[in-house]
């Protein structure tokens, strides 16, 4: 891992770790113009359409926290392991968490061009929430026999 590579997965990690409404401007510092990025309800390209998706998210729960828990790091990529932890504004206002992943790349100005995230909707969001978490439950146990 070069200095540089540390470096830029730092910032990421620091943004990430951050994340505010406050700080939401400096998305351009973070990701390159034409970034693309996704997760499990998103799919997106540039800066203005990511910064609508974290904006969107202090919209839909409170105090939402990422907690970066290991860190990969080899040439341009980045692969980060995570602990997200909010409360719904609506449903439930107990606190909760989901445990994913995220895979970067970097261009050669330090820049995320690259951001896919992993995790589990069904067993992290959707088995949480009332009505639909017995739904999915149910789906579950019936998958497994």
């Amino acid at each position: 891992m070069s200095i540089t590579s540390h470096q830029h997965v730092s910032r990421v990690v620091d943004f990430f770790e951050n994340l505010s409404p406050d700080n939401l401007s400096s998305i351009p510092l973070i990701y390159a113009d034409n970034a693309w990025f996704k997760d499990p309800f998103n799919e997106v390209r540039g800066v203005v359409e990511i910064n609508r998706i974290f904006a969107h998210m202090f919209l839909q729960v409170d105090v939402p926290r990422f907690v970066v828990t290991s860190q990969t790091v080899e040439n341009q990529s980045a692969f980060l392991t995570w602990d997200f932890r909010f409360r719904m504004k609506r449903f439930s206002t107990t606190g909760q968490s989901i445990r994913g992943a995220t895979h970067l790349h970097f261009n050669d100005a330090g820049l995320v061009t690259y951001h896919r995230d992993y995790w589990d909707a069904a067993e992290e969001l959707y088995e949480k929430l009332p009505l639909l978490g017995g739904l999915m439950r149910l789906l579950k146990r019936a998958a497994r026999n």
